[in-house]
């Protein structure tokens, strides 16, 4: 599968997405190496620390799935956004822990702008466990 098809399976989990205070909906696909993918919406509550977003929400349903980082071939994460929508700082540690530093990240939006990036540039100096 490439790039392009993840991010057309991104822009299409964007529509399950709940947003009923952001209207910002955000749609992920993560690739693994055997071929499948797993997708995640960001879901909001009225009590705005209990929200999940797309990208964590697909990559705990892979591992809930039994998948690993092992696994992990590329993510994709869309949004309605001026530019390529960027993961928020709470992704950006998660995946610095659960998805490969070198696979790629591909950011994007509905009007077809994309940018293609990895853990290691989102996060620099990632909180990691060398630091506990």
């Amino acid at each position: 599968m490439s790039l392009e098809e993840l991010m057309q399976i991104a822009i299409e989990a964007r529509e399950k997405a709940y947003v009923p205070y952001s209207h910002f909906a955000v749609g992920a696909a993560i690739l693994c190496t055997d071929g499948s993918f797993y997708v995640g919406a960001n879901v909001e509550n009225a009590s705005y620390p209990l929200c999940m977003c797309a990208e964590r929400n697909a990559v705990y349903s892979a591992m809930m799935d039994g998948k690993t980082i092992d696994d992990f071939e590329a993510l994709c994460v869309a949004a309605d956004s001026t530019g390529p929508v960027s993961p928020c700082g709470a992704c950006r540690q998660v995946l610095s822990e659960l998805f490969p530093k070198n696979k790629p990240i591909m950011l994007g939006n509905l009007k077809g702008e994309t940018k293609l990036t990895n853990v290691e540039e989102l996060l620099p100096f990632a909180f990691d466990e060398t630091d506990l």
